[in-house]
């Protein structure tokens, strides 16, 4: 990258760090001194330093894996403290009954725009006008009022009374399409998921999952997201403002250096590499002017930020971040490159983008994750998607079902798990998960400490 101003250097160096984690040393943590969730995170992350020099996890540190993979699971086991959504994982792998209900739920939307679809096909109002009087539209009309009220079995019921019609009584193609309709599997899985409803434990089921929050496609989840999308807004409005103070005390202390922010700025599709799952649109950006080429004006990059509004989001989107800089940095370094933002187009230099660092523990100074919430106390040191997939594997889900009938359940059940979390790529990002928190915390500042570092 081009040098940094030393005042920019200064600044971001000042800026308090309160999403920073405490020094914890794996190694020589007793780990019953903490939650089970922290226990876990130190105990992976043991595990990770180990396999990182090459050796094997030995017995004591699997066995600590198991007795603490054990504690999180009876934890989230607990009737009223627990966790709503891995005791509805657990009822679904008990019950068979729940198992077809979930399965026939995760395609159930589907089903219903095929059904609907197909009713609309031959049983439409605008159709049915057109129609002439008789026994067919009647039972057309009533068709289509059982698909409105989600009746799936009267919908199946009208559709045979179609069939059974005398071939003198209506439309020939409407009989063929009822038939079509009453050979697609739709009506039967909307049907049977329909009649599960009044199993007792598929109740129990939704109840659980109502708990964790609102269902996908309701209206209080659909406001749900659009509170989630203001509150996104509101962080990235914040950032831009903080990161637009910064450019006006670098222009007042640097004159004649120009520095100015541009925000959504998006990555163009002549950039080299790949831009599949790597960030592709920056939410701040602090560029400063490098020349000036045919009356318009060339930038660098100075520093990056990214609006989140929790450290778990930001936890979330590391790994693309870094695929994103990495996507910048396969710029050519003789070429410029256009970039769309909200304030126009903006042409930066392929050196600047090329000599950006692309490694998570260097990208300090260059990227920060601005946010806006109040740090966690004590930190969450296992992060959500880590600990649901370790809690959703087959094996933890059997010991938690052992542990349901018996009053003791061997730890050791766990250890596919262990061994999964070891050899499989799959669960890479899980053993790497408490190195990596700790550098999207240290790339964390809030919004106010980025203003208050401007002022020492």
């Amino acid at each position: 990258m081009p040098q940094t101003s030393s005042l920019l250097e200064r600044t971001l160096n000042a800026i308090a760090r309160r999403y920073r984690l405490p020094n914890f040393d794996a190694h020589s943590l007793d780990t019953h001194a903490f939650s089970p969730e922290t226990a876990l995170a130190l105990v992976i992350e043991q595990a990770r330093i180990a396999t990182a020099g090459g050796a094997v996890p030995d017995a004591a540190l699997k066995q600590r894996f198991f007795d603490t993979l054990a504690r999180v699971i009876a934890c989230a086991m607990h009737p009223h403290t627990g966790d709503a959504v891995f005791q509805a994982m657990l009822l679904r792998h008990r019950e068979t009954t729940v198992q077809e209900y979930a399965s026939l739920s995760a395609q159930a939307e589907r089903d219903r725009r095929f059904v609907h679809a197909a009713v609309n096909g031959i049983a439409h109002p605008a159709k049915l006008q057109r129609m002439v009087p008789g026994q067919q539209r009647e039972l057309l009309a009533a068709l289509h009022a059982s698909a409105d009220s989600s009746s799936w079995g009267q919908v199946e019921d009208h559709a045979r009374r179609l069939l059974d019609l005398r071939d003198s009584a209506g439309d020939a193609s409407v009989k063929r399409r009822a038939q079509q309709l009453l050979n697609d599997g739709a009506l039967v899985r909307l049907r049977t998921l329909q009649s599960l409803e009044g199993d007792v434990s598929v109740q129990q089921y939704r109840l659980l999952l109502d708990q964790h929050g609102p269902r996908s496609g309701s209206a209080a989840a659909a406001a749900r997201g659009v509170a989630a999308k203001q509150r996104g807004a509101d962080v990235e409005a914040l950032a831009a403002r903080a990161l637009e103070a910064l450019a006006q005390r670098l222009n007042e202390a640097e004159a004649p250096v120009s520095y100015r922010v541009v925000t959504s700025m998006r990555v163009p599709a002549s950039m080299p590499s790949s831009h599949e799952h790597a960030k592709t649109e920056w939410d701040a950006v602090l560029l400063r002017q490098a020349a000036t080429v045919h009356d318009a004006a060339v930038w660098d990059v100075c520093l990056l930020i990214e609006a989140k509004a929790s450290v778990d989001a930001a936890s979330t989107d590391f790994a693309r971040l870094l695929r994103g800089m990495r996507l910048l940095a396969s710029a050519d370094a003789t070429d410029d490159y256009s970039f769309e933002t909200q304030q126009g187009i903006v042409r930066i230099r392929g050196a600047s983008l090329h000599a950006l660092p692309v490694e998570g523990d260097r990208v300090a100074n260059t990227v920060l994750y601005c946010c806006d919430a109040l740090p966690d106390e004590p930190p969450r040191l296992l992060n959500a998607a880590s600990r649901m997939q370790l809690l959703s594997a087959p094996a933890s889900l059997a010991y938690a079902s052992t542990l349901m009938d018996e009053a003791h359940a061997d730890s050791r059940a766990l250890e596919p798990v262990c061994h999964a979390l070891i050899e499989s790529p799959r669960w890479k990002s899980v053993l790497d998960q408490y190195a990596m928190l700790r550098q999207v915390r240290e790339l964390m500042v809030h919004a106010c400490d980025l203003l208050g570092a401007m002022e020492q």
